[in-house]
């Protein structure tokens, strides 16, 4: 564990609640540190259910294809907490993040305070202090209330695809959900959203034309559409013929879009066709149908494939099952693990139809972790119990055909994996 990180596990001691949606701690957190919030390059503010977090990788890749840099703040983290801060293009270090966390716990003097509202506080401290030409803020939960939505007056927000998820804290209808995430729009800033089922658009639209927002929708203001060589977008001003996504999956066109949208709204001056076509190209976000070629993809016999996506709700079910057809020239095995209290129903029911295996895992380190007879419950019993990856691919292998394995179902489960694929690699990215 790095120092930044024993930081991170002492501030859990702030607040009885993990998770407590409210942005009067953060306030006074920020006025402690001399409102960082205030000072900080053009924002650009991402909320969504599924895909923000890819948006947020097209928004950078376009922006550093233009020569941009770009600071950015995402989570959860995968393996390490450095992951969550980017500052001007490289990952934070743990001495830069350190002495900020130590600065944003002493600023607080005790008071409560979760700890994602006190790393927040730290990450916009340094966001403020280092020159970038962009940065890139992604939402943790909902959006009205979330300890990022502090900005006020980014250049453009954006909201990706809105689905059922955290329903104990956001609302149980979808509606609510919308109403929640809709709460970055911000009076006279430009609102780019993507496909969205029409109860959370109008939600979208109603809170728009109340803040006086521009609202960019997909399939009325903006387009982006496969094409032979790529994809192409298209709006108002013109079109763009764009490569494919580095991200795999159709579902990417939307979030690509987004991010497009966005940053014409914005219509900085480095903007170009030329950049918004390599970054496209280029963007690049793990455990988004990420292929892994480490040690647990040799675990497999020759010619198999591994696979590893974070999607972990109904919407992101979805999303992944539109892939699936492309991947019907071999064996298709999933390994599902997921966390306790997701819809795993839900999750599983468009996948089904095309899975020549299902195993249900649960890893020891892997964080609230669904039990396995759980998984198995909630495919109708298709499942077979993993229990681990490991086991799971030794089966497979066992078996002798080539294939391809996709893991999914959480995002802490892929952090395991990844810890597992390769580890020499993500202790040199750790250190």
């Amino acid at each position: 564990m790095s120092r930044a990180e024993a930081i991170v596990e002492r501030l859990h001691a702030l607040h009885p609640k993990l998770i407590d949606l409210s942005l009067g701690r953060m306030h006074r957190a920020l006025a402690s540190l001399g409102h960082p919030e205030r000072r900080l390059p053009p924002v650009v503010h991402v909320a969504g259910t599924n895909g923000k977090g890819s948006t947020c990788a097209f928004l950078r890749a376009i922006a550093e294809a233009a020569g941009q840099r770009v600071h950015v703040y995402t989570s959860p983290h995968l393996v390490h907490f450095h992951e969550r801060v980017r500052l001007a293009g490289r990952l934070v270090t743990d001495a830069a993040l350190t002495a900020a966390l130590e600065e944003a716990e002493a600023a607080n003097a005790g008071e409560p305070i979760t700890v994602f509202e006190i790393t927040t506080a730290a990450a916009l401290l340094l966001f403020s202090r280092i020159p970038a030409d962009l940065l890139v803020l992604e939402v943790g939960l909902g959006g009205r209330l979330d300890a990022t939505n502090v900005v006020d007056r980014p250049v453009a927000t954006a909201i990706s695809s809105i689905s059922m998820d955290h329903m104990d804290f956001l609302g149980e209808t979808l509606e609510a959900i919308a109403f929640e995430k809709a709460g970055i729009i911000k009076p006279g800033v430009p609102c780019a959203t993507g496909a969205q089922d029409p109860a959370a658009a109008a939600v979208i639209a109603r809170v728009a034309a109340e803040r006086g927002a521009p609202l960019l929708t997909r399939g009325r203001d903006w387009t982006c559409e496969p094409t032979p060589g790529g994809l192409r977008y298209a709006d108002a001003r013109d079109a763009i013929d764009l490569p494919p996504t580095g991200l795999p999956g159709p579902h990417q066109a939307d979030n690509a879009g987004i991010a497009i949208a966005a940053l014409r709204a914005w219509n900085p001056p480095w903007l170009t066709d030329a950049a918004i076509a390599r970054g496209v190209g280029a963007a690049e976000w793990p455990a988004r149908l990420q292929r892994l070629r480490g040690a647990l993809a040799d675990m497999l016999p020759p010619g198999s494939e591994l696979w590893l996506d974070g999607g972990h709700n109904a919407g992101a079910g979805v999303a992944l099952a539109q892939h699936l057809p492309s991947w019907g020239d071999r064996p298709l095995h999933l390994v599902v693990g997921m966390k306790k209290g997701k819809a795993s129903v839900e999750f599983l029911r468009p996948l089904l139809p095309f899975a020549t295996t299902l195993t249900a895992v649960a890893e020891p380190g892997q964080h609230l972790a669904m039990p396995v007879e759980d998984i198995v419950a909630a495919s109708g019993g298709l499942a077979r119990q993993g229990p681990t990856v490991a086991a799971a691919l030794a089966r497979i292998a066992a078996e002798g055909v080539p294939g391809r394995v996709l893991v999914c179902g959480s995002l802490y489960l892929a952090g395991e994996v990844l810890k597992a694929d390769a580890p020499a690699e993500l202790m040199a990215a750790g250190a």
